[in-house]
């Protein structure tokens, strides 16, 4: 390399690690202080998410962006990465709405989401007590005198294990956290005469804070009680989707039973291939790349909680698997048949079923390709 390039190369480069720097220190200063508003935000009660306070936010350093010839849309995307690990960073002590939840029971509560639900509510001083298989002798004793009992056991156990519960005191809310809303609300109203609330977090036990995290409601019989659990979980920064129990049901099985059906189908065909998986990912777009990782993240979850999720439903799911599969065939008709315009006028049938939403998923797929792109190692 030329000497004189690579003298200016490295005044410039040093002058880039120099902002680096200055930018891991301003960081650094960020989270101490976005530390302190969480503590500020548990003193006095506050959620962790406040809607209007990020879109200002981002409005104004967008603006100011733009006056400095710096691309808004770059400056959007490290925002709201910060602002992510601001979330995160003030989930370690948390603001409690609901004193009178204290004591809850998790039953279940060795389980991924059973510990999830118990690390929150102890961040915002609720206690927690813990009941599952180990400990189930001493039910009646970790059940006494409990203001919420909450549920997290697989989908096909539900109804045993609430009918299995002793009589719980009639000013206690009894929940659960199944993906299956209907039966399981019916079991637990038949068991308990006090408040009943169904429960659907539309997340796994692996998600680095609660905020902008989809809950969808069940109401069963409501009081206080039901009303300082929303409210907990809304100060938690959750997003709440009521829904009666029938049409969550209906819903489910189309986002996921249906998605978790055709994933695990795939992921079953793409392990039938001559190809390696390796082989696949070197000669994907970005695009596909997103939709391998997507399957890949199914198989590297629990093949239980999957089989349960695609069984539970199964029966009433039947219907929509006879339209996918008639959708498919008549799909397959049209290609062997080289029939292309009615190719044309499927893809337009269904691209005017996403026509309301469609720029808004092509801005964000976009997001997301290029964060896969950025995450790619190149030898």
């Amino acid at each position: 390399m030329n000497n004189d390039l690579q003298s200016q190369l490295t005044l410039l480069r040093d002058e880039i690690d120099l902002c680096d720097t200055q930018l891991v220190a301003m960081l650094a200063k960020r989270n101490r202080l976005t530390e302190q508003v969480g503590l500020l935000k548990k003193e006095f009660g506050a959620p962790v998410y406040v809607p209007s306070r990020e879109a200002q936010l981002i409005e104004a350093r967008r603006i100011q962006a733009q006056e400095q010839g710096v691309n808004p849309d770059l400056v959007e995307d490290i925002l709201r990465r910060m602002m992510r690990e601001s979330y995160q960073n003030q989930q370690s002590e948390l603001a409690c709405v609901a004193p009178d939840l204290s004591p809850a029971v998790i039953v279940g509560g060795q389980g991924a989401m059973g510990k999830l639900f118990a690390k929150q509510f102890q961040r915002s001083g609720i206690e927690v007590r813990i009941l599952d298989k180990a400990n189930h002798a001493e039910q009646e004793d970790i059940l006494a005198g409990a203001k919420l009992v909450l549920i997290s056991v697989p989908i096909n156990a539900v109804s045993d294990v609430v009918s299995a519960l002793p009589p719980l005191d009639p000013d206690c809310l009894l929940v659960d956290i199944t993906s299956v809303k209907e039966k399981p609300l019916l079991s637990m109203l038949h068991a308990h005469t006090g408040e009943v609330l169904g429960l659907h977090p539309m997340f796994g036990p692996d998600i680095e804070h609660w905020v902008k995290q989809t809950i969808v409601v069940c109401r069963g019989r409501e009081g206080d009680k039901t009303q300082q659990l929303l409210a907990q979980l809304a100060v938690w920064g959750s997003q709440l989707v009521d829904m009666p129990a029938d049409k969550h049901d209906e819903a489910m099985q189309i986002v996921q039973v249906m998605r978790h059906l055709t994933t695990f189908v795939y992921g079953q065909f793409l392990a039938k291939q001559p190809h390696s998986l390796e082989e696949i990912k070197s000669c994907s777009s970005p695009i596909y790349q997103l939709e391998l990782m997507m399957v890949g993240r199914l198989f590297a979850q629990s093949p239980e909680l999957y089989a349960d999720i695609m069984l539970a439903q199964f029966d009433n799911v039947a219907p929509l698997l006879a339209s996918y599969q008639d959708t498919y065939q008549a799909t397959l008709a049209k290609l062997k048949a080289g029939d292309k315009t009615a190719l044309i006028e499927s893809f337009s049938q269904a691209k005017h079923f996403f026509s309301d939403s469609a720029e808004h998923f092509l801005k964000q797929s976009k997001a997301l390709l290029n964060k896969a792109n950025d995450a790619k190692v190149l030898d």
